[in-house]
């Protein structure tokens, strides 16, 4: 088993809907309780997202998830291993990047510090290590200091600066189940390609944060993007006023809390899937129970009835007048981890220009979740170039801009 007894009977939910879970993996698949398998394989492109699927088609139950990932990771690390050896350096780096995300999957049905989990872990570093030496550009891996510890991240130019280029950049703060080797595409980078550095970071909770035990409190996802941002600026290849942050999924609430905290400091705040509901009843209390599983252990809770107290002070509503820049923020019509009310009703609070893009029948994956995503403007080519727009100085408008399911989009003012 990945887990210990003890882990599998945290939550009241898991423990006693668990051959249901079973149930639900072999009817629907391992994407029961979101999309995680396009998103993770993404940034390898379509040969990762085939590989993906296959060995996702020999799960069947929970248990199942781990083994089969890892099984597809040393498979395709060994493929990696010898187009290393052969000299053939573009089939080495995208089969290491392969490997590396296949790893993180598998470590994702993992609610708890173990063996296994540090197996998995060392794995995927290893794979994505072996990845940048091949990567078509530049990657450094860093650790940001953060109290005792440090907090880990990448950081991926456009290119090779040039003697005295500055790049802006983008602070990407991925979602409870994402990590940072999933946010940076191989290939095409929407940010990137515009010219725009990313640094891609795991925060409290996230990632390798996860293993290490820096937990989700009411403050560090603040205190660890003031971290980031004060490592960027001090780098000579980053330009300190075109710093722009990222958030998806949970990461827009823990982005809108760094923008609380960083004010001016940031030239913008894109986000897309939200997670804005005060108190997250609808995501820990009405989704799957995978979603508080990993969210007590990412706030280090044990006890179920502790963390239902502690979580209905994490609100938005209070820090909204804080957030001093530009936002844009990117949601699916019948999003099912947060009511639309919560996001309407925060950004109704915040008071500089905001952009509410909704695309009509959307989920929370919102791309291929509906007709209006397909046939619309893609979601993160609006996020991309609404960023651009922000580094190079365009006013920004407060709009709401609702795609239909025919791709058009219809513009109106936002209250």
């Amino acid at each position: 088993m990945a887990m210990s007894s003890k882990s599998e009977n945290r939550v009241k939910r898991w423990k006693e809907q668990r051959w249901i879970l079973d149930a639900v993996v072999q009817t629907i698949g391992v994407e029961f309780d979101q999309g995680r398998v396009a998103y993770t394989a993404g940034p390898a492109g379509p040969e990762a997202l085939a590989e993906f699927r296959m060995a996702a088609a020999r799960i069947k139950k929970i248990n199942d998830i781990d083994r089969e990932f890892a099984r597809a990771a040393v498979r395709r690390e060994g493929k990696a291993a010898a187009f290393e050896k052969e000299g053939r350096a573009v089939a080495a780096r995208e089969s290491y990047l392969i490997a590396a995300l296949l790893w993180s999957l598998a470590r994702w049905p993992i609610f708890e510090l173990n063996e296994r989990l540090e197996f998995l872990e060392k794995k995927m570093n290893e794979c994505y290590a072996k990845y940048m030496q091949f990567a078509p550009h530049p990657i450094e891996k860093v650790e940001v200091p953060f109290g005792n510890q440090s907090l880990p991240g990448y950081l991926h130019l456009p290119h090779k600066p040039a003697k005295g280029e500055k790049f802006p950049c983008i602070l990407s703060i991925p979602g409870m189940d994402g990590t940072k080797e999933n946010t940076v595409a191989m290939y095409g980078d929407k940010a990137l390609e515009r010219g725009i550095a990313v640094f891609a970071v795991d925060g409290p909770g996230q990632g390798e944060c996860f293993a290490r035990r820096i937990n989700v409190t009411y403050t560090s996802p603040m205190d660890a993007a003031e971290a980031n941002y004060n490592y960027l600026v001090s780098r000579p290849d980053i330009d300190a006023d075109k710093i722009v942050l990222r958030g998806q999924s949970f990461g827009t609430f823990f982005g809108t809390l760094a923008a609380s905290r960083l004010g001016t400091k940031v030239k913008a705040l894109s986000q897309m899937a939200v997670c804005h509901e005060p108190g997250f009843n609808t995501i820990f209390n009405m989704a799957a129970p995978s979603f508080k599983m990993r969210f007590m252990y990412m706030a280090g809770f044990e006890d179920e009835d502790e963390f239902d107290k502690w979580v209905q002070k994490l609100d938005l509503r209070p820090v909204a007048k804080d957030v001093k820049c530009p936002v844009q923020i990117i949601c699916g019509e019948d999003e099912q981890l947060s009511p639309l009310e919560h996001t309407r009703e925060l950004a109704g609070l915040i008071k500089t220009p905001v952009q509410l893009v909704v695309y009509e029948g959307a989920n929370h994956g919102i791309a291929g979740s509906s007709m209006s995503a397909m046939l619309g403007e893609n979601p993160q080519t609006i996020q991309a170039d609404w960023i651009a727009d922000r580094i190079a100085g365009k006013a920004a408008k407060r709009e709401e801009v609702f795609i239909d399911a025919t791709g058009r989009s219809n513009v109106s003012a936002l209250a």
